[in-house]
């Protein structure tokens, strides 16, 4: 179960810790012994910081024994990336990069150096014996090799923007609405020997196949914050962010 990466922590802001703490506690209490540990991929956070930490909860998350692997899009959205980022930093979280985390370091505005560090230093695409962990999908040509080597600025787009395609992974024009023929979703095309996590299509929402797992479930739309427990094969929800007398989203 080794990760292709590894980032350092950097220091948590002060004035955060008493909240994470609390969170954490929160998760670990009355969890069960996990003598191997787990590997808990999470979908598309958003910014969306207190689903984020129901769902720990609800999955008895075990600090220092399970991992914690978001599929991208952490921030950016929601109503709270600063928190967000603070609870994934204090947890060793081990993300990858999504579209969204792109745009959010772009903006460089108002950010707290040390997360936007840690953001900075997430890789795209994260390997393990059974599992890829991308944002968005995989090219159909592409194989681990090209994954574990150095990506063009199109790949990355690619990675992190991909829905549909073709056979011979060119995209449509546009993703909505749904192109048809050719056009179908990447994993439609997919044929590598090992599972695929992913995020990115809250439209699409909870993507369970043989050969992969899509875990955006619209939380920032008020849909549901998802989790996949690799070593369990099980699906863990929570609700999504809303507003005050916000419905769920349809179909959610």
């Amino acid at each position: 179960m080794k990760s292709a990466w590894s980032a350092p922590w950097p220091v948590v802001p002060a004035a955060a810790r008493a909240t994470i703490h609390a969170a954490v506690r929160r998760a670990s209490r009355r969890r069960p012994i996990h003598t191997m540990g787990r590997r808990i991929f999470v979908g598309d956070i958003q910014g969306c910081r207190e689903p984020l930490q129901r769902l720990l909860e609800a999955v008895k998350f075990a600090p220092g024994s399970d991992r914690l692997l978001p599929a991208g899009d952490l921030v950016n959205k929601g109503p709270d990336s600063p928190g967000t980022l603070t609870l994934l930093m204090q947890l060793g979280a081990e993300p990858v990069l999504g579209n969204h985390d792109l745009h959010w370091l772009r903006k460089a505005k108002d950010q707290d150096p040390a997360q936007r560090a840690w953001l900075q230093g997430q890789p795209f695409v994260r390997c393990f014996d059974d599992v890829l962990l991308v944002h968005a999908g995989l090219h159909p040509r592409w194989d681990e090799a090209k994954l574990r080597g150095p990506l063009t600025a199109a790949e990355v787009d690619y990675l992190v923007n991909v829905r549909y395609c073709d056979a011979d992974g060119q995209q449509p024009p546009m993703d909505w609405p749904p192109p048809g023929p050719p056009y179908r979703p990447w994993d439609d095309f997919y044929r590598g020997p090992k599972r695929v996590v992913f995020g990115h299509w809250a439209r699409r929402g909870l993507v369970v196949r043989p050969q992969c797992v899509g875990l955006d479930t619209g939380c920032v739309y008020g849909g549901q914050l998802s989790a996949w427990i690799a070593e369990e094969d099980r699906i863990v929800q929570v609700d999504g962010w809303r507003t005050p007398g916000q419905a769920r989203r349809p179909g959610a």
